[in-house]
């Protein structure tokens, strides 16, 4: 992966009905989230979008301007509502087809016996599209311009992101600590905020939780400055020693 002093940014199109329903609960953003601040960039929009064609299109045309790299998840499968290669391919203003490669890489993957109609569409997207392999059921995704489209599956969407190491200019890695204390927001808001004007180059946010029956706060401190970040978390943790503030967890 190429590195970059700029800062480098993207979002995140969720696609499926089954996730607006609440029949399935997203992990992706989670996985994409990490593996994103790993390469150097930051997540600064997510959207959660239905199996629609005009929203699909809609939707990718806004982001794909807007940021450096946008990741659809969700709608590349063999069934009906499986839209997302064909809206795509509109959004582009591209020939929506048979890939060569994606067909013969899942041709190879099934048999030629087992290679049905269903499995096929699988290799239908945008037919200049560049693939992304996929290591773990065959059927790749793909690259248009800024947009990588992937797999709702969270396993196998997981499996398929180290493929996109080398597709990705990042900048500086982002690096994050976090803090989990016995306290409610209210009691850290003012000091906090505080600490934050005395590092620019610092994200602090402080996220309340209940657990076991009991409320707490964990502070997430995030930056691709090591030094100001570790500088801003020992401050944090001397200050909350100094108030007594029982710290649950840090790392």
């Amino acid at each position: 992966m190429r590195k970059s002093n700029k800062k480098v940014n993207a979002a995140i199109i969720i696609i499926g009905n089954e996730i607006l329903s609440g029949r399935t609960q997203d992990v992706n953003v989670v996985t994409i989230s990490k593996w994103l601040n790993e390469m150097g960039v930051n997540l600064e929009e997510v959207r959660i979008i239905p199996d629609n064609e005009y929203s699909i299109i809609k939707n990718v045309n806004e982001l794909k301007r807007k940021f450096n790299y946008v990741f659809t998840t969700g709608g590349i499968g063999p069934t009906h509502d499986d839209i997302t290669a064909k809206s795509i391919s509109k959004a582009f203003n591209l020939t929506y087809g048979y890939h060569t490669k994606a067909y013969k890489i899942l041709e190879k993957y099934y048999g030629k016996a087992k290679f049905n109609i269903g499995r096929k569409k699988m290799s239908k997207m945008p037919i200049k599209a560049s693939l992304i392999l996929n290591p773990t059921s065959g059927a790749p995704g793909f690259i248009v311009g800024n947009v990588y489209c992937l797999p709702g599956v969270p396993s196998i969407l997981k499996s398929m992101l180290g493929g996109l190491k080398y597709k990705i200019k990042g900048g500086k890695k982002i690096f994050s600590k976090s803090i989990s204390i016995r306290t409610v927001e209210s009691e850290i808001a003012q000091p906090l905020e505080k600490i934050n004007r005395n590092f620019k180059k610092v994200d602090i946010g402080s996220y309340p939780f209940f657990k076991l029956g009991k409320i707490g706060v964990s502070i997430v401190i995030r930056s691709s400055d090591k030094k100001e970040i570790d500088v801003c978390y020992k401050e944090i943790v001397d200050f909350l020693k100094k108030e007594k503030i029982n710290i649950i967890e840090n790392k």
